[in-house]
């Protein structure tokens, strides 16, 4: 079971919900102004106060999203990484650009979880009966996600530390830039997260959705082994599908290795990937 959907099992009903209400039912009492940009964005600020302190009175969420990928680092580093031969740098090295992204997308997919959880629980509905900005609550989910996202990948980059993993890249500036590019390319993923979570509605079904397009792309990739151990008709999709691009980039960058050429081939999936399901998202919110 997901974090999400962990946090979810005792709760009957959304945390913090009746301050949104208030806020956008004050707006219409005062006279149902049009939504002009600073409306759109007062309305993403409360629905995003709304996830935060939903996050912070459920502490599970941490907690939860922590233990996974720990147990994969503690997994790859002493049980598999002794037989990954990893050519020109230590595997702890090699290991945690992909662990970093991998814990961005599996925190991406609670979005779809916990905007199903919204939807069954009828506060979606509610929105949607006020004048809001139709795509506040999906920014809204999103950017609390990827707030989640920062949180766990600082913690993650101190388990990292304790169990050998270190920075080379030539300045601190190509460390900082790499780990933007994971946060980046993660909330795009959420994008997708909040259409599957759109579209399909039931929790349950959305965790299983969630995680259908996550497992072939984050264990199919370069994130654990080098692709060239892969066999030869996997070999071409796992060289150029968007996660490993996105490791193969935060890899050079953190290890001071020619970095370019994955930096902009991460940048063009992030824009794909939002150009697609950013308005595929808001149709179906609209849709409901």
């Amino acid at each position: 079971m997901s974090p999400e959907a962990h946090s979810h099992v005792s709760r009957e009903r959304p945390v913090g919900a009746e301050d949104v209400c208030e806020a956008a039912v004050a707006r219409a009492l005062a006279g149902s102004r049009p939504l002009s940009p600073r409306v759109a964005l007062s309305d993403f600020g409360a629905i995003t106060q709304r996830y935060i302190i939903h996050f912070w009175r459920v502490p599970q969420l941490l907690v939860f999203s922590i233990i996974q990928p720990v147990m994969f680092v503690l997994l790859f580093r002493y049980v598999f990484g002794g037989a990954i031969p990893v050519p020109g740098m230590s595997y702890v090295d090699y290991l945690m650009p992909g662990i970093f992204v991998q814990t961005a997308l599996f925190g991406g997919a609670s979005t779809a979880i916990g905007l199903a959880f919204d939807l069954k629980g009828g506060i979606i509905d509610r929105f949607r009966t006020l004048p809001m900005a139709r795509s506040a609550v999906l920014a809204g989910r999103t950017t609390t996600d990827l707030l989640r996202n920062i949180m766990v990948i600082i913690i993650m980059l101190v388990v990292g530390t304790l169990v050998g993993f270190r920075f080379h890249g030539t300045t601190w500036a190509h460390d900082v830039f790499g780990i933007l590019l994971i946060l980046a390319f993660g909330y795009s993923f959420s994008w997708l997260y909040a259409t599957i979570g759109m579209t399909i509605k039931d929790p349950e079904t959305a965790q299983l959705a969630g995680f259908i397009p996550l497992f072939p792309l984050v264990f199919a990739s370069s994130a654990f082994v080098p692709v060239e151990t892969m066999p030869s008709w996997l070999q071409t999709f796992a060289t150029y599908q968007p996660v490993s691009v996105t490791v193969s980039a935060a890899r050079a960058l953190f290890n001071g290795q020619p970095a370019w050429h994955y930096v902009w081939q991460v940048m063009i999936w992030i824009v794909v990937i939002f150009a697609i399901f950013m308005p595929l998202a808001v149709r179906a919110y609209r849709r409901l």
